[in-house]
């Protein structure tokens, strides 16, 4: 099969727009993707593409791919819309490298929209709450929240995890959100905030829980074939690995790992050729902070029961010796949840094109991205390369 490449990538801003549709955000993502691809693209080269989206508010829930791709002038092409909850377009990344694979297409345009910010605060619970199992969870009145809270609770009780840890993911994200002119909440906060602020869900505070938000997100992935046509320094999509698993959260053995990341990541990197060690950065969901200690653990960047420590000593900071979340993650870039895989992915890309600013990860030529959908029914891992700077090494 053909190797693909990741030649574009960008989002919109994450926030509230009140003045925007779910089709100009859409538009202004797949804009700034096409500008950055260092050769540029004519969309009239662009073969396919996958949207992923919800659809938060009831909003255009039928063909609201091709609702979005023929704002942008994309007609004729196939259009397919991914719902996988917060892991839609992660899945709609993925689906365009198979797509690109299997010789179906030479260059697909993948990306995610949402808008959260226009619906009252029941609404909103209501959309959430369907990325979870509904009948015995949501409709019992478990939130969203309710569900991740548990899983620090169990965390906490096995592994003596903190709600200090929890709040140092926070302040972590909040620091390099700051550093991102896309994020929602750009600010920093003290552990203090964290640790103080209002309880959402016990133990989760609102520190730990990302907003709800607006945007979109694009990238452009190409085969082998076509890559030189658009840039003499590919990034190459090395390893995917995608999973699901039961999507209650009571339907699971265990509420201390999400077993779907983990065989997300196994096949990623077995595909990739590479172990967790090997990579310089990475973009993890963190809808709640104690999903990013559950990342760590289950995406092997240490044992599990281990993800507190990890965190509290550095290791994941900016200049650490694993960045993870240089974009400031859901919880400070936001969480537009068909656009956060997408939005993960233009990270990646901006990172490895050396131009993330002043949160560049110094050195960076091999990035993960792991998406996950309601509280972990579905995960997508992705692994990317400097294919360049990695064939200089490996020689």
């Amino acid at each position: 099969m053909r190797d693909a490449y990741l030649v574009g990538a960008a989002q919109t801003d994450f926030g509230s727009f009140p003045d925007e549709s779910y089709r100009s955000l859409f538009a202004t993502a797949f804009e700034r993707a096409c500008e950055s691809v260092p050769r540029g693209v004519d969309p009239d080269d662009i073969d396919e593409a996958v949207v992923g989206t919800l659809g938060v508010g009831g909003r255009q829930l039928g063909l609201s791919g091709p609702a979005a791709t023929e704002h942008v002038g994309l007609h004729g092409i196939p259009t397919t819309r991914v719902e996988n909850a917060c892991a839609a377009s992660g899945y709609a990344v993925r689906q365009a490298v198979q797509a690109v694979r299997s010789g179906m297409a030479d260059v697909v345009l993948a990306g995610g929209v949402e808008i959260m910010t226009d619906a009252s605060g029941d609404a909103t619970k209501y959309w959430l709450g369907v990325s979870g199992e509904t009948e015995w969870e949501r409709l019992s009145g478990t939130t969203f929240a309710g569900v991740y809270a548990q899983m620090a609770d169990a965390h906490m009780a096995e592994y003596g995890t903190t709600s200090e840890h929890l709040s140092r993911v926070a302040v972590k994200n909040h620091r390099n959100g700051a550093k991102n002119p896309h994020a929602q909440l750009g600010f920093e906060c003290s552990l203090e905030d964290a640790e103080t602020a209002q309880t959402v869900a016990d133990p989760l505070t609102l520190y730990h829980c990302c907003p709800t938000s607006d945007g979109a997100a694009a990238a452009l992935v190409v085969s082998e074939d076509v890559v030189s046509e658009y840039t003499d320094d590919p990034i190459r999509i090395a390893g995917v690995g995608a999973a699901s698993d039961a999507v209650g959260l009571f339907q699971r053995e265990s509420y201390t790992a999400i077993p779907a990341s983990r065989r997300a990541a196994e096949t990623a990197y077995d595909r990739a050729g590479i172990a967790p060690e090997d990579l310089d950065f990475a973009e993890v969901h963190d809808c709640f902070a104690i999903a990013e200690i559950l990342a760590y653990e289950d995406l092997g960047f240490c044992d599990p029961g281990e993800g507190g420590d990890l965190v509290e000593s550095g290791a994941t900071d900016l200049d650490g010796d694993l960045p993870v979340n240089p974009s400031g993650g859901l919880k400070s870039k936001g969480h537009p949840i068909g656009a956060t895989g997408a939005g993960q992915v233009a990270e990646a890309f901006k990172q490895l094109s050396g131009d993330a600013g002043n949160r560049q990860v110094e050195g960076a030529t091999r990035g993960l991205t792991h998406n996950v959908g309601g509280s972990g029914g579905a995960a997508v891992v992705h692994v990317f390369e400097k294919e360049r700077e990695v064939q200089e090494v490996a020689r």
